[in-house]
């Protein structure tokens, strides 16, 4: 029990590392394609992987979906939640704008408590307002410090937790390889039908990149997949808080983006807020199933 644990670390731990070179990545192509291309192409060269991916883990089974609307929404709200992310990227340092994008978890509960009317108990309120704190302290708002780009994040974290919980729509009997094939199939024909409007010549240069933002996103995804079968949410999950140092270290190699300290204080609250909320929800999950 305790290997599977070390290996559903591991994995959470590169699959966090690959999405966070495919941010990278996708922070130097928004210099000069436009964000809804990138994604096009991002989809359109990581489909053939994921099709695969499904096949393999899940057997033909996998490619079947039981409600595909289901799917093309999450395909929406996903793509949304990708433009506004990459979007965020072109304007705000890497670090920053991965600490807000942190905040999901708290969205997740509130969303949760006051749309689904689920019991969300004193103490995770508390750490959703702490959520919420953390996020004042890196956005600023009123300092001369401010960015009204810093606002994109924090959206792209409600989009997020929206698709986390839309999750309930898709039909029990497909697998999560089913749930990421469809997403990333929805995410290529959604962007397909806008990406002629603003295709701009890709350089030879560049070719590379695009292979890089597909190969790496997808197997971050995958691999993230594969830790919460590996090990419990609440052992796995406070590792993908691991993309702030990533996510440091590529904006100051690359960029020479250096965070101020608020920064790092503002994240650290979003983190343990964050944590507390995970772990809390996989203790009443254990509860349900004793």
């Amino acid at each position: 029990m305790r290997s599977q644990a070390t290996v559903g670390i591991l994995l959470m731990c590169v699959g966090i590392a690959s999405l966070s070179i495919s941010d990278a990545i996708a922070k130097a192509l928004t210099a000069g394609y436009p964000v809804i291309q990138i994604l096009f192409i991002r989809n359109l060269i990581a489909l053939p992987f994921a099709v695969l991916i499904a096949l393999k883990m899940g057997g033909v089974g996998a490619l079947r979906s039981y409600r595909p609307t289901a799917h093309l929404l999450r395909g929406i709200l996903w793509l949304l939640a990708a433009m506004i992310f990459f979007t965020s990227l072109k304007h705000l340092d890497i670090a920053e704008a991965t600490a807000l994008v942190f905040v999901a978890p708290v969205f997740i509960t509130a969303i949760s408590a006051l749309f689904l009317k689920e019991i969300v108990g004193w103490r995770r309120w508390l750490a959703v307002l702490a959520g919420f704190v953390g996020v004042l302290i890196v956005v600023r708002p009123g300092a001369g410090t401010f960015q009204s780009a810093s606002v994109l994040p924090v959206i792209t974290a409600v989009f997020y937790a929206v698709l986390m919980i839309s999750a309930r729509w898709v039909d029990p009997r497909e697998s999560v390889w089913t749930l990421m094939l469809y997403l990333v199939g929805a995410g290529a024909l959604l962007s397909a039908i806008f990406t002629p409007f603003v295709w701009v010549g890709i350089q030879a240069a560049d070719i590379w990149m695009f292979l890089g933002i597909a190969i790496f996103g997808t197997a971050g995804i995958t691999l993230i997949t594969q830790a919460f079968r590996f090990a419990p949410a609440a052992t796995v999950a406070p590792f993908e808080y691991s993309a702030l140092i990533w996510a440091t270290f590529l904006g100051w190699f690359f960029w020479n983006e250096i965070p101020d300290m608020l920064t790092y204080v503002g994240a650290g609250v979003i983190i343990l807020s964050g944590c507390y909320i995970v772990i809390g929800e996989q203790q009443i999950s254990t509860k349900k199933t004793d």
